[in-house]
């Protein structure tokens, strides 16, 4: 499925790899700083070379994620490089807390086989140097190898922080839940997390600004993992046709945006099934609405406007399986089926507010 904003690279091994936009912004700004610094082109080429080849680490790194995953049934569906790193889209982590542990630890150790591979490289050549001349050194020629060993270092030691969302938090929760429910524990590993955020931001003030940023993210990751770990616990046992709407509105692809838009001020539905001959074709949400009626294509077919590449949902399928993919896709609403059949519609605003509710309902 399309991603947004982001350039597809390829396919590995079933997993597709893509690029985000703003990547780019990271490549011209490293090539930039080289020049403005008067290091000159060649070094500004070997930069953008070195930030390549360390994402290339990074996709590595992911993948270490991904296959490590697929062991024990867990499916990534991509790989998106941002500036801040990779990012493996599970379709669902494995339930055993050994099993999160052998996923989480995967990526660094990743890392870590590159550093030995190169050391290795490095020293049969009689190329190491003390790790104290690495700032007074450039990226090209030579030291190229000895940096990529030293980054690779540094991104296993700082994925393995023990703070949501990196790698260590992961491992970190883990761990407590092979001893404590698996909430409590995500809630302790959220909290240390957010603690750690809070040290990385004051001493970010002081000595260096960056850590001011990569402690928001971490303080907003830790709450947000937090979050979806309860999401999780609220939905186990709970199956796609608990919670599935049976009540909905179908449209025909050969009918105008016009009646869609119709519907949206007529009801309190944002997305609808597209079907033809019995059999569901498509998907049409919100944006595709507005957008073709800014263009003035209110007249034109549906079938121009829907998504045709969708993700069904089984009635008799556990949410608490397929929420993370739920989660990522840009889908805004899940046919469910039954016996091949359509029998209802399930969005994650939908799951929100069933899992309010009875929780809600419980507390009183």
């Amino acid at each position: 499925m399309h991603k947004k904003w982001s350039l597809y690279l390829g396919s590995v091994s079933g997993i597709k790899i893509y690029i985000h936009w703003t990547f780019f912004i990271l490549i011209a700004w490293i090539f930039l700083m080289h020049i403005r610094s008067g290091h000159g082109l060649e070094e500004g080429l070997w930069g953008v070379l070195f930030i390549l080849a360390l994402f290339a680490c990074v996709v590595l790194h992911e993948f270490g994620h991904a296959l490590t995953a697929r062991r024990f049934g867990a499916l990534t569906k991509d790989i998106t490089l941002y500036p801040i790193g990779g990012i493996a889209s599970l379709e669902a982590m494995p339930k055993k807390p050994v099993q999160e542990l052998q996923v989480s630890v995967a990526g660094p150790l990743v890392n870590l086989g590159i550093a030995v591979i190169l050391w290795i490289y490095l020293k049969s050549t009689d190329q190491i140097t003390n790790i104290s001349r690495i700032q007074h050194i450039s990226l090209s020629g030579s030291f190229f190898a000895l940096n990529m060993m030293y980054a690779n270092i540094i991104l296993a030691i700082f994925n393995l922080i023990p703070a949501f969302p990196m790698d260590g938090g992961r491992v970190l929760r883990s761990l407590l839940a092979m001893k404590m429910d698996p909430v409590k524990a995500t809630a302790v590993a959220s909290r240390t997390g957010q603690f750690l955020a809070i040290v990385f931001v004051f001493v970010g003030f002081f000595y260096n600004f960056w850590l001011v940023f990569i402690g928001l993210f971490i303080f907003l990751g830790a709450g947000a993992e937090s979050k979806a770990e309860e999401m999780k616990h609220a939905l186990e046992g709970i199956k796609a046709g608990n919670v599935m709407l049976a009540e909905y509105t179908i449209l025909h692809p050969d009918e105008p945006l016009q009646k869609a838009s119709g519907r949206l001020l007529s009801s309190n539905e944002k997305s609808f099934v597209i079907m033809e001959n019995d059999k569901v074709v498509g998907i049409l949400d919100y944006k595709s609405i507005v957008a073709g009626l800014h263009e003035g294509k209110a007249n034109q077919k549906i079938e121009n406007f829907m998504q045709k590449d969708f993700i069904w949902l089984e009635n008799d399928e556990f949410l608490v399986d397929r929420f993370l993919q739920i989660q990522s896709e840009q889908q805004s609403i899940f046919p469910v089926r039954k016996d091949g059949k359509l029998v209802g519609i399930i969005s994650l605003d939908n799951i929100y507010k069933w899992i309010h509710t009875r929780q809600h309902s419980f507390n009183h």
